[in-house]
C-alpha cells in the first residue's frame, strides 16, 4: 500500500469517526483535534526523559518550595472546586451511580458537567508539573516509568472522554480522583513547607489506604456495567478502559501493601515513591 494511499484511508477513518463527537466541546481550548495534546505530551515526555536531565546534569537542583507550597495548594484548591461542580451537575442532583447516560443536551445542567470535564481533562496538563518539577530539583529516582506513564496516558484518553461522553458514568472516578487530590496535594504541601510543619503530617501512614480505596470503589462502579442487563450507554469503550485502568492500579497497590505491610519488607525508595507516591492520580 502506497503512502498516500494510506494517508487517505486514515484521513477517510478519521473523518467518519469523528462526525459521533460531541459538537458542544468542539470550539473548547484543546479540543479540535487530538494533535495539539498530543504535541504536548510529546513535548514534555522529551523534557523529563531527555533534555531535563541532560540540562540539570553539571547543575545544582532548583529551590522550588515556596513554588511547590502554592502549587500543591493550588491544586488542592481547584480540586475542591471540580468535585463540588462533578457533584453539583450530577452526581449529588439525580445520577443514580449505576446506569447513568451521557446528557448531550444543551441544558445547563448538561453543560455544566461537559465544562467540568474538560476543566478536569485541562488539570492533567497543570499536573505535569509533577515531574518538571523531579527533574528541576533532580529527583531522578522519583520518575518512575509508573510515574510518567500515567501523567501521559491520563491528559490523552481523556481527550477522547470529554470529545465523545462528557458525562455519566464514565465521570465518577474523575469525582473520586479529585477528593483523592486534595487529601495527597495537601500533603504535599505542608511537606514543601518544611520540617516545621511535619508534625502535622500523622496522617501520611493512611495515604496508600486512601490510594487503594480510590482503586477498589473506581473499580467496582464500572464493574456494575458488565452485569447489567439493559444499559444503553453510548460509548462502552470508555468504561473498559476506565476499569482496566482502575484494575491494574488496584493490584499494584496491593501489591505494595504485601510487600510492604504484611511480608514487612524494606522497599527502595524508588519503589515508594512509584508505588505510594506517584500513582494517586
Amino acid at each position: 500500500m502506497a503512502f498516500s494511499d494510506f494517508t487517505s484511508r486514515t484521513v477517510l477513518f478519521y473523518d467518519e469517526w469523528i462526525k459521533d463527537a460531541d459538537p458542544r466541546v468542539e470550539d473548547w481550548l484543546l479540543m479540535s483535534s487530538p494533535l495539539p495534546q498530543t504535541i504536548v505530551i510529546g513535548a514534555y515526555l522529551y523534557f523529563v526523559v531527555s533534555l531535563g536531565p541532560k540540562l540539570m546534569e553539571n547543575r545544582k537542583p532548583f529551590d522550588l518550595k515556596q513554588i511547590m507550597v502554592v502549587y500543591n495548594f493550588g491544586i488542592v484548591i481547584f480540586s475542591v472546586y471540580m468535585a463540588y461542580e462533578f457533584l453539583m451537575s450530577g452526581w449529588a442532583t439525580g445520577y443514580s451511580y449505576r446506569c447513568d447516560l451521557v446528557d448531550y443536551s444543551r441544558s445547563p445542567q448538561a453543560l455544566r458537567m461537559a465544562w467540568t470535564c474538560w476543566l478536569y481533562y485541562f488539570s492533567k496538563f497543570i499536573e505535569l508539573l509533577d515531574t518538571i518539577f523531579f527533574v528541576l530539583r533532580k529527583k531522578n529516582s522519583q520518575i518512575t516509568f509508573l510515574h510518567v506513564l500515567h501523567h501521559t496516558i491520563m491528559p490523552w484518553t481523556w481527550w477522547f472522554g470529554v470529545k465523545f461522553a462528557a458525562g455519566g458514568l464514565g465521570t465518577f472516578h474523575a469525582l473520586i480522583n479529585c477528593g483523592v487530590h486534595v487529601f495527597m496535594y495537601s500533603y504535599y504541601g505542608m511537606s514543601a513547607m518544611g520540617p516545621a510543619y511535619q508534625k502535622y503530617l500523622w496522617w501520611k501512614k493512611y495515604m496508600t489506604s486512601v490510594q487503594l480505596i480510590q482503586f477498589v470503589t473506581i473499580t467496582v462502579h464500572i464493574g456494575q456495567f458488565f452485569f447489567m442487563e439493559d444499559c444503553p450507554y453510548q460509548f462502552p469503550v470508555f468504561l473498559y478502559v476506565i476499569w482496566l485502568y482502575g484494575f491494574i492500579f488496584l493490584v499494584l497497590f496491593l501489591n505494595f501493601w504485601y510487600r510492604a505491610y504484611t511480608k514487612g519488607e524494606r522497599l527502595p525508595k524508588a519503589t515508594l515513591n512509584g508505588i505510594s507516591k506517584n500513582k494517586h492520580h
